[in-house]
């Protein structure tokens, strides 16, 4: 359960973090099930549907980079994510009645893990409200050096950043980002960060030695409904589980007006999605 100081930091910041919100145990049973996921899997010969790996490798390399869907698929992190304390947390954040939206594994193996680039996570699947949380489970010791999570507090209740260029979208933020104001969330392997899906995030290469495995699972308040947008909208909707509470069956608005994601190619992965935009942009 979250202090009455935690719940305001997150009002007012877009985050509050909880050290060792996951015991060892708890991070090494984790860890030994990312394992057999990767197990057997290479740049040559994965399953594309439940992982993505690192580019750049030979046919026989190992890196992931992403896993999908891990709370989905595999008992252990659904258990956790629909665990009693961590539910207790997000009620006090969002309400009692709580979707589980999505959730992924952001892998960053050692001197390789990609970057990713400044976003609102909101941008990618507009809601009709923002009572969305992301929950990062740090499953490393993770530092500045292997790529710890960027974040720019207080500015979740402006309106959403552009993240369009040349009427699509990027998946990143296209316009200027003072990143003088840009905090580094390190943290001990069993921290946890509850962070707004509309406080701008970002992080930089692993360049150190150290994987920084995060578990990442997203969350919804039951009245905050998507508003349709084509395959994207269905995607995600088809790993929604309600976790705690009833269905709420009145959506509520608190947009004015919110900007609609319009995709040049294929809805998929935030990784590929920057590096396309990248390219571009250069």
């Amino acid at each position: 359960m979250f202090t009455p100081a935690q719940i305001e930091e997150y009002r007012r910041d877009g985050y509050t973090v909880y050290p060792d919100f996951l015991s060892k145990d708890n991070v090494a049973g984790l860890l030994t099930e990312i394992e057999n996921i990767c197990e057997g899997n290479t740049f040559a010969n994965f399953d594309a549907a439940k992982m993505e790996m690192e580019p750049d490798q030979d046919p026989d390399g190992i890196a992931v980079r992403r896993i999908y869907e891990p709370c989905t698929h595999h008992g252990a992190f659904d258990a956790m994510a629909t665990s009693d304390r961590l539910l207790d947390c997000l009620e006090g954040l969002i309400g009692p009645d709580i979707l589980r939206h999505y959730s992924k594994i952001n892998m960053k193996p050692a001197e390789v893990g990609s970057v990713v680039e400044w976003h609102q996570d909101l941008s990618y699947y507009p809601l009709t409200n923002s009572d969305s949380v992301a929950v990062l489970f740090y499953l490393d010791d993770t530092m500045i050096e292997n790529g710890c999570l960027k974040i720019i507090p207080g500015v979740h209740k402006d309106a959403l950043m552009n993240h369009i260029h040349d009427g699509f979208f990027q998946g990143r933020i296209t316009e200027a980002v003072d990143e003088s104001l840009a905090v580094p969330v390190e943290g001990r392997a069993g921290t946890a960060v509850f962070m707004n899906a509309m406080t701008p995030h970002a992080s930089a290469q692993n360049t150190s030695e150290k994987p920084r495995r995060t578990l990442i699972i997203s969350y919804r308040a039951a009245d905050a409904y998507p508003i349709f947008n084509g395959e994207g909208t269905v995607e995600i909707a088809r790993y929604e589980k309600l976790v705690r509470g009833s269905k709420e069956l009145t959506a509520r608005f608190t947009f004015a007006e919110f900007p609609i994601p319009v995709w040049k190619e294929k809805f998929g992965s935030l990784y590929k999605l920057q590096e396309e935009s990248r390219e571009n942009a250069g």
